[in-house]
């Protein structure tokens, strides 16, 4: 008899305990807000009672709550959102929750897989359309309309151009013949002392097959034909010392 009394009384405690945890429990309703992002399967849980559920794609949710608890909302691109209910949200008809995009690093960009962004693939220009570079399209627009020409060569412009154009190329060249050697080559193999390197440079874009190799991609043709000019830079260099 005294066994059953003392169940009995556990079991009036138990009930008494599980009342008190879920007394004022009610379900909210509440809605997942967040820019430029999607909403729908955001995680909800009650941190006070265990109790789970997921948003819907308009970031509507129902959940067991009270005044105290704690809702964790989270996803893998927003930032987690830790928010204790109070009394004034209870008497809400919706709670809203506002949730900020998480910001993402990107630890490496490869764009050399796709087409490059041009004005002929975007459509801007028709494809194969001639380019013109910046010298070149000054030395075009002056020769193109029919009183330009003749006032642009009687004012000495068009000369002027000309010489800009022929720069132009000389840079043009020169940068890349600069990714082609390294300096070490000119000193050690080619034996061009390191304050000839540059003139040595604008001595070989001079010469018509070396820049027809050079623009060919040609590096062993290059390599030939620059030794054979390095000889010559090398032997003017000593007739002038």
């Amino acid at each position: 008899m005294k066994t059953n009394k003392t169940l009995f009384f556990l079991l009036i405690l138990f009930c008494q305990i599980i009342f008190g945890q879920t007394v004022g429990e009610k379900n909210i309703q509440g809605k997942i807000i967040a820019e430029a992002t999607a909403v729908g399967g955001i995680n909800i849980v009650n941190d006070s009672n265990g109790r789970a559920t997921i948003a819907d794609e308009n970031g509507m949710f129902s959940i067991l709550a009270k005044e105290g608890d704690v809702l964790v909302i989270s996803a893998v691109n927003l930032v987690t959102l830790r928010r204790r209910l109070n009394n004034g949200d209870l008497t809400l008809a919706v709670i809203e929750f506002q949730m900020i995009p998480k910001s993402i690093e990107l630890k490496e960009v490869i764009v050399n897989e796709y087409p490059s962004i041009s004005a002929e693939n975007l459509g801007i220009v028709p494809s194969g359309q001639k380019k013109y570079t910046p010298a070149q399209r000054k030395l075009y627009t002056a020769n193109s309309g029919l009183l330009d020409k003749p006032l642009n060569w009687i004012s000495g412009r068009t000369a002027r151009l000309k010489k800009e154009l022929a720069i132009e190329y000389k840079e043009r060249e020169l940068v890349k013949l600069s990714y082609l050697f390294e300096d070490k080559y000119y000193i050690k193999t080619l034996k061009i002392p390191q304050e000839y390197i540059k003139g040595f440079q604008y001595y070989c874009i001079d010469d018509m097959d070396f820049v027809a190799a050079l623009n060919s991609k040609n590096k062993t043709l290059s390599m030939f034909l620059i030794i054979t000019l390095a000889k010559e830079y090398n032997k003017t260099i000593a007739d002038e010392n």
